[in-house]
């Protein structure tokens, strides 16, 4: 029985807990979040510093993907595992080449990127590139609400709330709808123009829109299609394609419960989804696996 602490419980970490709880082979030890005034939540200890975790074998960091890097470098070099939904698209081969330095130092295992995009949406790219090599594929999102995106609107200075909505466009394109209220003297024009800048929504077209009540704006759901059309060996015209509708923090770390597991199944070092095995996601034997999925 794998040893969980849970990093951040917000809405994501709130689902590991329940993912871990439903799991056979891991269990929650410990929970870190400076904002809860309990110090335990269904029997388990909440701590405020990530340092008075209790001894574990794999944390998972439920927190904004700006702040991954430095909690895990740390936990990874005194050998606890760790898994992340890093959603920094451009900068995860060189979050990975970090954080495969600590965990090889620390004899353990890191998996990084681990959602649903990136994560499985992105093995889900591989395997139809497989099927067609040459061609072109669209992930398209949505429509449904960008935690990430959420997250990154509501740390801008003079917003009191955000909620960023993606919409698809078609063909990969996306439009973001950033619904925010302002705290008291903060400027809307100032305030949206750091939103739009920033690199989470600099490459999309943005609108920022100032709402009454976010709360009465929240869903959670998402969704994403994915497609490919293009050539198998010298036959052309092949499409295919995947698409799901989601509760996204409920996915995530349903995936990166999953990833916890299929990292006590590697060499130590740090990993995205296409690099793990699929069986290795799923508890039980091999050979049990393979014999009813296969």
């Amino acid at each position: 029985m794998k040893k969980v602490v849970i990093v951040g419980y917000g809405n994501i970490g709130q689902y590991a807990h329940k993912a871990v709880d439903v799991a056979p082979d891991m269990e929650v030890v410990g929970i870190v979040e400076p904002n809860l005034s309990e110090k335990t939540v269904d029997g388990i200890p909440v701590v405020a510093n990530i340092a008075d975790i209790a001894p574990c074998d794999v944390a998972l960091l439920c927190t904004p993907s700006r702040s991954v890097p430095d909690l895990a470098e740390p936990l990874l070099r005194k050998g606890i595992a760790t898994v992340d939904s890093y959603d920094i698209h451009n900068d995860i081969f060189e979050q990975q080449q970090r954080m495969s330095a600590a965990a090889k130092a620390g004899g353990t295992v890191a998996v990084t990127a681990a959602g649903w995009d990136p994560g499985t949406d992105s093995v889900i790219r591989v395997l139809l590139e497989a099927m067609l090599p040459k061609g072109i594929t669209y992930t398209d999102f949505g429509p449904g609400m960008s935690m990430g995106h959420s997250v990154v609107a509501r740390s801008v200075a003079g917003v009191a709330d955000a909620l960023s909505m993606t919409i698809p466009t078609g063909t990969g394109v996306h439009r973001r709808m950033v619904y925010i209220t302002l705290e008291v003297g903060a400027d809307f024009a100032t305030v949206a123009a750091a939103i739009k800048a920033d690199s989470y929504f600099c490459n999309d077209d943005t609108h920022v829109i100032l709402a009454e009540d976010i709360d009465a704006l929240r869903d959670m759901g998402h969704g994403v299609r994915i497609e490919r059309k293009g050539v198998s060996g010298d036959t052309h015209n092949q499409k295919v394609g995947f698409d799901m509708s989601i509760n996204n923090p409920a996915l995530t770390s349903q995936i990166m419960v999953s990833c916890a597991r299929a990292a006590f199944r590697q060499v130590p070092g740090c990993y995205t989804m296409p690099e793990l095995p699929p069986i290795d996601l799923l508890p039980g034997e091999r050979e049990g696996i393979i014999r009813r999925l296969v």
